[in-house]
């Protein structure tokens, strides 16, 4: 018995335990657009062999329209006030992996019900990242201005300090995505499973 017990206990996987210790709760990825949340999310839902969510989806899908249709319809605070909605429901179908928009995390109400019903993982990338990576999109609302640039540097000044809340952060930056699954994964393990903590990678405190 007791041989089978720890035979048992050599094959659970981090993955397992990560998944045992969350319970009803959720991981949500937040940060910035652009910075890997809906790509990251997929890889590591499936790493943890849980369902996979992404906030603006499931905005577009309640609305019937897109994000960009929303903003020009209705305006930001429009659409604002739905993304609360739709992300306080997507909270109450845990377990799972949450991706949500750039702007979501900065709302109290819903960075409270986040930190009540999910462990928060921020993926903290600068803005030589962000542009890259967003500048051949038109579906980012916040960045048709005269200079994109500019309102990302704006939005990281505003939004960094209040991501700075979230429970975990790992650096999004140009290295294979499995990677950063990897440190997603140790950074969890550590925080859910009292393991010893882990520190973060320097990128991530520039």
């Amino acid at each position: 018995m007791s041989e089978t017990t720890s035979q048992s206990a050599v094959a659970t996987s981090p993955e397992a335990e990560i998944v045992a210790a969350l319970g009803q709760r959720l991981i949500v990825l937040v940060g910035m657009m652009g910075a890997g949340k809906s790509t990251i999310g997929r890889r590591l839902a499936a790493r943890l062999r849980l369902p996979f969510m992404d906030a603006d989806s499931e905005i577009e899908a309640a609305a019937g329209m897109t994000i960009p249709e929303i903003f020009e319809l209705h305006g930001e605070p429009h659409f604002r006030d739905g993304e609360a909605r739709v992300i306080a429901r997507l909270l109450d179908s845990g377990p799972a992996v949450l991706a949500t928009g750039g702007g979501s995390f900065m709302r109290d109400e819903t960075r409270r019900r986040i930190g009540d019903k999910a462990v928060s993982l921020w993926l903290k990338a600068d803005s030589d990242i962000i542009m890259r990576r967003v500048k051949r999109r038109a579906d980012r609302p916040l960045l048709q201005t005269e200079d994109p640039a500019a309102t990302i540097n704006r939005l990281l000044a505003e939004r960094e300090p209040v991501y700075g809340n979230a429970d975990l952060t790992i650096a999004s930056r140009d290295v294979p995505h499995d990677k950063i699954v990897d440190e997603s994964i140790a950074a969890l393990h550590a925080l859910l499973c009292g393991g010893e903590a882990q520190d973060k990678p320097a990128s991530a405190a520039q």
